[in-house]
């Protein structure tokens, strides 16, 4: 009897060893460079970008405008996740995760932090500017610094507890004796991620959208009705409203509808076809850190301004440079 129980056990064993080699999938090192120097580009240039922004944000609440706090807290969302971007680049070098289970988890954790931070944030700048043409005289105090603060640390607080829920172990880092993976992992799907995928799909992407495409329809009814509006303003308010639905259906679009369809894929030997287009989805989505600076730099007003006092600057710090030099 015993005999039988063993023969079972190691039966199972075998089956789960050989299932998890099938499931392994090997990435080659041309590609994977691919991928580094995509995101070493999304570092590079998303550090001073976010930085700056981070400053320009802060002359909007300096000016009393709470869409600064959404702004900063846009930019705050951005370095953080791009520091921990860093550790991605070691990973695609080198082809294996050498930090470990809790390092692969935390930079997990930042990476979905970001989505939904980003997301959020967006449709609060979203509902903002709607409030501030539709109804400019009606809900003012949800237009107060002290409000935007207190929405803002409400969003940070409820992501990062619904990413402690639906972030594990067993989903985010594999390793064996031959190598580890942090997040490429591509066995069968758990009950937990199952469920999570679907939540980030509608609350992370479906609800953005509806929302901030019901603040833009109201929005430009509200201008073409209002002939006081200069022609100016309507521009920069549509740009504005463009620039976040583009971050969130292009940036945030491909990853979901990826997240939804491998729910689908029950199989981990049939999803060769499905990691590069799940992996290339993951580099768009980073490409958020480089459109949010765009958002507050080049369209808001102080964001611009900014923008000229920098640019004014450094031709006359040129300009007097050449001026010693002859």
């Amino acid at each position: 009897m015993c005999e039988h129980m063993n023969a079972t056990s190691a039966m199972e064993n075998l089956t789960l060893a050989t299932s998890l080699s099938e499931c392994d999938l090997a990435e080659s090192a041309s590609r994977r460079k691919l991928f580094l120097f995509f995101y070493l580009a999304i570092i590079i240039t998303s550090i001073p970008s976010n930085a700056f922004s981070l400053y320009v944000s802060w002359q909007h609440i300096r000016q009393k405008n709470e869409l600064g706090v959404y702004l900063f807290s846009l930019a705050l969302s951005d370095l953080t996740f791009t520091v921990g971007l860093s550790l991605w680049l070691d990973f695609l070098w080198r082809g294996v995760w050498t930090h470990g289970g809790y390092v692969c988890v935390l930079s997990v954790y930042f990476l979905f932090t970001n989505f939904y931070t980003s997301d959020a944030l967006l449709c609060c700048i979203a509902v903002d500017r709607y409030l501030a043409v539709v109804h400019p005289l009606k809900y003012t105090f949800l237009r107060k610094v002290g409000t935007a603060v207190v929405v803002s640390v409400a969003i940070w607080v409820l992501v990062v507890c619904f990413n402690a829920t639906t972030i594990t172990w067993e989903d985010s880092y594999h390793e064996n004796n031959k190598f580890s993976v942090c997040f490429d992992i591509f066995l069968p799907l758990s009950e937990n991620l199952a469920r999570a995928n679907v939540a980030r799909f509608f609350l992370g992407f479906i609800v953005p959208v509806l929302l901030v495409l019901f603040t833009t329809w109201g929005i430009c009814e509200a201008v073409k009705s209002n002939q006081a509006t200069e022609e100016q303003e309507r521009k920069r308010i549509s740009k504005l409203l463009t620039v976040v639905l583009i971050c969130i259906l292009f940036c945030f679009g491909p990853v979901h509808v990826m997240m939804l369809i491998r729910i689908l894929v029950d199989d981990c030997r049939k999803v060769a076809w499905f990691f590069y287009p799940y992996k290339i989805s993951i580099a768009i989505s980073t490409l958020n850190c480089l459109a949010d600076p765009l958002l507050y730099c080049f369209i808001t007003r102080t964001g611009k301004a900014n923008v000229s006092k920098v640019v004014l600057f450094c031709q006359l710090k040129k300009r007097s440079k050449d001026e010693c030099v002859v």
